[in-house]
């Protein structure tokens, strides 16, 4: 079989070394970064790496053992000269866009590329336009796709024990593009990626602090409603309850606590010998040997190489992620109004003063 090479373009992070500031966090099961996760394939390498700043490229290559002659400051130079097989882009989604689309245009057979997808609508067309093109494979780093205790919950939704899923809550949304584009991903891949018909939403704090005519200025929270084609309900919430998530069926519940370091299990059951009171009753949930998300996303890329079989992400999924982030703003530019998908103004576009630039955590 072969070994796929891999390149990275962004060495901070979730690019490298995002390891060691969650060591002891249970929710996360390591490798956690893009680099970790090739380094704990046994069918991909890193060959070369891309920043700005040679300084973390040196940390990188100690890390990773990466010589110093396939550092680049110039990402486009690393892939001609070096034709790795698969790309990450781990940076900011300000500069996504033009890496992902040179990256496609210039023989990269599959890219990893950090969430969100892009700053603006018309970026992301613009990228699924090349990678179908080019007929590139993409996952978009929403970890939760690939991890294997919402696979559990995932599969109880669809055994039909609880019927039907009916809604799905998410407890904190936090910031669009950077907490919700998770949260988000999470939500459709809970309801089989079906379309969605329309969202309703508001953004926290006053437009003239977030928006310069068509431009968004910084990453804002946001909270709504969103309504799926096939009549699930999503409900986006900002509350104190952290990082909880919560299906509701027609006979019982499943939530996912604390980011997903506990599980609890409700089904509908008689009250009273009558059956006419009916509540909701804890049940037992085996427990689940976790795993790394992030190695399950880079083994879906191998496995895309190998078969030419489609990802469990792809950038239809990204550009439905992407279509939710703008749904939320433009329902508040127009004043709560609901707003059908996909949005018609393509042209928003993310752009902040500062983006990046703090120095990684080289030590655990």
């Amino acid at each position: 079989m072969p070994v796929y090479r891999a390149a990275l373009i962004g060495c901070s992070r979730m690019g490298a070394f995002i390891d060691n500031e969650v060591v002891g966090y249970s929710a996360v099961h390591l490798p956690y970064s893009h680099a970790a996760g090739y380094a704990a394939c046994p069918r991909t390498e890193i060959v070369a790496c891309a920043d700005l700043r040679e300084d973390v490229m040196a940390k990188f290559g100690e890390a990773y053992g990466v010589p110093k002659e396939h550092h680049y400051t110039d990402y486009k130079k690393l892939i001609e000269k070096e034709r790795p097989d698969i790309v990450s882009v781990a940076t900011q989604p300000e500069h996504r866009a033009e890496i992902v689309i040179f990256a496609a245009n210039n023989g990269v057979k599959a890219i990893y590329a950090e969430k969100a997808l892009s700053a603006s609508l018309k970026e992301a067309d613009d990228m699924a336009a090349a990678l179908d093109r080019e007929c590139v494979i993409f996952n978009m780093g929403t970890n939760r796709r690939w991890d294997n205790g919402y696979d559990r919950m995932k599969e109880i939704i669809e055994s039909g024990d609880l019927g039907a899923l009916q809604s799905f809550i998410i407890y904190a949304n936090g910031t669009l593009f950077n907490t919700a584009s998770h949260n988000f991903d999470l939500m459709l891949r809970m309801n089989n990626d079906e379309p969605v018909d329309w969202v309703q939403a508001n953004l926290h704090g006053k437009d003239e602090d977030l928006f310069d005519g068509n431009i968004l200025k910084t990453d804002p929270s946001g909270e709504g409603i969103i309504q799926f084609r096939n009549g699930v309900k999503g409900y986006a919430l900002l509350t104190r309850r952290g990082s909880n998530f919560e299906a509701i069926c027609e006979k019982g519940t499943i939530t996912a606590r604390n980011n997903g370091q506990t599980w609890e299990l409700y089904k509908s059951a008689p009250m009273d010998d009558s059956g006419r009171h009916m509540g909701l009753f804890q049940e037992p949930l085996p427990d689940i040997e976790r795993r790394s998300s992030t190695l399950t996303l880079v083994e879906d890329l191998v496995h895309a190489l190998d078969t030419g079989e489609p990802t469990r992400g792809g950038i239809k999924v990204a550009q439905a992620n992407m279509e939710l982030i703008f749904g939320f703003i433009e329902s508040h530019r127009r004043g709560g109004a609901k707003v059908k998908l996909p949005v018609e103004d393509r042209t928003l576009t993310l752009k902040r003063q500062r983006v990046g630039g703090n120095t990684p955590k080289y030590e655990a």
